[in-house]
This record gives C-alpha cells, structure tokens and sequence, in this order.
C-alpha cells in the first residue's frame, strides 16, 4: 500500500478545466487578442511565473500578466460560483484511502481562495490533511515544487506516494519528483512522452481505488 496520495483538484477531482477552457474566448476578446490555437493545453495547470512565459509566448512581450489573469480567473469563477462537479469515483477514492488511514493532500496550481472555495463547495473541505497551492512555492508544474511540499508536510517520501493527475505539466511534475505517478486524463489524453513518464494511466478514479485494493499500484 502506498504511503501517502495527493491529488491534482482541477480536471481530476472536479470537472473544471472545461470551465477554464472556456473562459479563454471571452478573455482574449476582452484585451483584443484573436483565436490563439494550443494556448489552453499550453498553460493548463500551471501558474505564477510559469504561467507568464507561456502567456507572454503566445501574445508578446507587452501583456499585462497579473491583468490578464485577473479578468481571466474571475470570468471562471462566475462559472464556479453556481456549482462544481466531482469527478466519478472522487468520494469512494477518498474514502476507501481514509479507511485505509492513507493521508491524502491536495496539489493544486490554483490559488489558496479557490481551492478552498472548490473544497467548501463540495463539502469535501475536511477530507484531506495537507492542502498545497502553487502559490505557496517557488516553482508551478511542471516543477515538482508542489508536490515535493505536500509529500513534506505529509511526512512521506515521494517513492512511496502516489500523484494524481490528468494534465501533462502535471505528469511532468510528478515523474520530475519521483513519485508514483498515475494519469487519470481529462482533456488531454496521454501521448508518447506522457507514457515514458507516468507509472500508470487509469480511466477514473474508480480504477485507482480498485488498483489500489489490489495491490497493483504502490
């Protein structure tokens, strides 16, 4: 059994990214930008100073990063103000691990307020031990900072530690640390490189829990 779980939120515990996805018109839009092909796949689950080069690669040097990011997050979160949907097999994941007395923690890119925000909202906001934002650490995905902090504060090492993720940054970010890296994927789905990384690829969640009952993953 492995010794600790931690889990991306956005596209593998609750289906946001398609949320985000969507914002990306009107954002564009609203600072006179056009279409811009890949950038979704490209920024998808990171942030901060990661976030910015890939921002500033597909629309110049010149943009406002914190402006765009703004008018950005608070287009998704008019969205998420009206409700958020778990992911199949988040709950029974969750609580097969809580009976098992696995710790489990949160990832996320996201900022702290959002995360909370998505807990609370879902009423999962006391299931997990450890809640990490990429705001708190020097590197987003696909550094491993993240991970590497929550497996930290866990108290576990990252090779016993199962990491949870659908987005390919996240893959990137959990291999980069040595953990037991399992894709769940969401929008994205595996490709050769992700494959030479990730220890597994499951389905949904219900997979995991029941690859974890049987001993197959960890």
């Amino acid at each position: 059994m492995v010794r600790g779980v931690i889990f991306d939120m956005d596209g593998l515990m609750f289906d946001t990214e398609r949320v985000w996805q969507r914002a990306w018109a009107p954002t564009l839009e609203h600072f006179g930008y056009g279409p811009k092909p890949g950038i979704d796949a490209a920024t998808r689950g990171t942030t901060g100073a990661e976030f910015a080069v890939i921002l500033r690669s597909y629309l110049g040097d010149d943009v406002d990063v914190d402006v765009f990011w703004e008018y950005f997050s608070g287009v998704a979160d008019k969205t998420f103000a009206r409700g958020i949907d778990k992911k199949p097999g988040l709950d029974e994941l969750v609580d097969f691990l809580v009976d098992k007395d696995v710790p489990c923690g949160v990832a996320s890119s996201s900022s702290p307020e959002q995360i909370a925000h998505h807990l609370r909202m879902t009423g999962m906001e006391d299931r997990f031990s450890v809640i990490v934002s990429g705001k708190e650490v020097p590197h987003t995905k696909p550094e491993p900072d993240v991970f590497l902090e929550s497996a930290r504060r866990m108290g576990v090492d990252p090779g016993s530690t199962l990491v949870l993720e659908d987005s390919f940054n996240g893959v990137r970010a959990g291999a980069a640390g040595g953990f037991i890296t399992v894709m769940v994927p969401d929008l994205s789905e595996p490709d050769d490189e992700m494959r030479s990384l990730y220890t597994r690829c499951c389905t949904d969640l219900f997979e995991v829990r029941d690859l974890l009952k049987s001993g197959e993953i960890g």
